[in-house]
């Protein structure tokens, strides 16, 4: 028998060895598979997931990754949740609310004696300024004199397996309405105050545009009183702190309730609100729509017409001051509104009277915004901003009459609803300070139904809950 060679065959027919140059024809070119392994019993399969798992989760918290991306089951569910609202249309409120909105926790004296109720403040058309108390059950708002509500959204409720029950009542605000002199161009509740803490979350600071017979003033609304209903509002409830002969657009106070920074047509007025002294401390010729008293009363945040957004120290005494350009930003159309974050006060909400929302961080302003939130519609009007106690959604109207929900930290569209055939151009949420210990429990935060949301239009009031 020939002898086997390395790298060579022997021919039995030739009597002679040949060189391998190439594999044999006919023969397959892939080597054969190699034996595959043993299969695995199925639970040393599913004890081997589940240690996967656990290690996962102690590594990251809630956060599972996917072989596409990684997911947090809980904020996963929040925005489900936040996604499906059900929505109230109160009757008889047309034209009273499409300004500004208002909540407050106030004290008011009834039949029954001095009970704490909620309060909700609107601002209408022609200065009208209305306050109604707000109750839980038909018990709290007499049923005779509450306004009667509609379930406008979802539009298929009846289909719906879900609880249709209204949370909130609202009652009629009797004689509790005035008109001031001229438009109302903003309302804002004080977040703090240098009276004691148990009034601290009952004024509002009140500005008017001003017209040709009126300057603009400045006003604080006192509700730490105990209110009357049924009595109309008394003038010494509302107290003006100052005049300007300019037009007055926005309003913001710093956290102690001390001062106040005006934005005009002429730039920014800074306010003592115990003395009512005031002095200017930006002097510009584009008009100052919207202002933002951040990092304790220190700095200004200025929205323009002209599309820029500045900031403006407030412990400079110069008034044409030169102005940092690394804190400088601009939007693509006037900048309408402004709206800091008091979780991560480095960041600030801004929108644009295009419809443009964008994310700012005020230590980078001149990079451009770090999140953007497509989709809304806007050409002319000045639209408000609406951002929830737990600051995790932002809402806002648009020229389309839809209302739409983003996530804030994605910039996620969470809801886009059409129920009403105007512009939904006021939002109010409860604040922060006042329900801390349910915005902290994020797992009850969207069954909290003290936390809905206030919405206003020319077609009336409307109320937001999840349940």
């Amino acid at each position: 028998m020939p002898t086997e060679l390395p790298g060579f065959y022997y021919d039995e027919e030739k009597k002679r060895y040949f060189a391998h140059k190439g594999p044999i024809p006919g023969s397959s070119r892939k080597p054969p598979p190699p034996n595959p392994p043993p299969k695995a019993d199925s639970s040393c399969q599913s004890l081997k997931l589940r240690q996967k798992l656990i290690q996962s989760r102690e590594l990251w918290g809630n956060v599972i990754f996917s072989r596409k991306e990684k997911f947090n089951f809980q904020s996963f569910y929040q925005k489900c949740h936040a996604s499906q609202p059900m929505i109230w249309k109160y009757r008889g409120t047309k034209r009273i609310a499409n300004v500004a909105l208002g909540h407050v926790v106030a004290d008011v004296s009834s039949q029954h004696g001095l009970t704490e109720r909620d309060i909700l403040v609107s601002v209408g058309a022609n200065g009208l300024l209305c306050i109604f108390p707000v109750g839980k059950t038909e018990e709290e708002v007499d049923p005779m004199e509450n306004h009667k509500v509609d379930l406008v959204w979802p539009l298929n409720s009846d289909t719906l397996p879900r609880h249709k029950e209204l949370v909130k009542e609202l009652g009629n605000s009797y004689g509790s309405t005035t008109c001031l002199a001229s438009e109302i161009s903003s309302l804002m509740s004080l977040r703090k105050s240098c009276l004691p803490a148990d009034n601290m979350s009952k004024f509002f600071l009140i500005t008017t545009l001003g017209s040709e017979n009126a300057s603009g003033s400045v006003y604080l609304l006192d509700l730490s009183k105990p209110l009357h209903f049924g009595a109309s509002v008394q003038i010494q409830e509302f107290h003006e702190l100052a005049s300007f002969k300019q037009t007055i657009w926005a309003a913001d106070c710093d956290p102690e309730g001390s001062r106040a920074a005006i934005g005009t047509n002429r730039g920014v007025m800074l306010l003592n609100m115990e003395t009512g002294g005031s002095s200017r401390v930006f002097d510009c010729k584009s008009d100052v729509l919207s202002v933002q008293l951040v990092q304790s009363g220190r700095v200004i945040i200025c929205g323009l017409r002209n599309k820029a957004i500045l900031t403006v120290d407030t412990r400079q005494k110069q008034i044409k001051k030169r102005i940092d350009k690394s804190l400088t930003t601009s939007m693509s159309s006037s900048v309408c509104c402004l709206s800091s974050l008091d979780l991560w006060d480095q960041y600030f909400l801004a929108s644009s009277m295009d419809g443009s929302i964008k994310l700012y961080d005020h230590r980078l302003m001149q990079r451009g915004p770090v999140q953007s939130y497509e989709g809304n519609v806007n050409t002319h009007t000045s639209i408000k901003l609406g951002i929830d106690p737990s600051e995790k959604v932002v809402m806002s109207g648009g020229e389309d009459c839809y209302t739409r929900l983003w996530d804030i930290k994605t910039g996620e569209m969470l809801l886009e609803a059409k129920f009403m055939n105007s512009i939904p151009s006021a939002v109010c949420w409860p604040r922060r300070g006042a329900f801390s210990a349910a915005w902290q429990d994020h797992r009850n935060y969207w069954q909290d139904h003290s936390l809905g949301a206030w919405l206003g239009s020319y077609e009336g009031i409307y109320y937001m809950d999840w349940l």
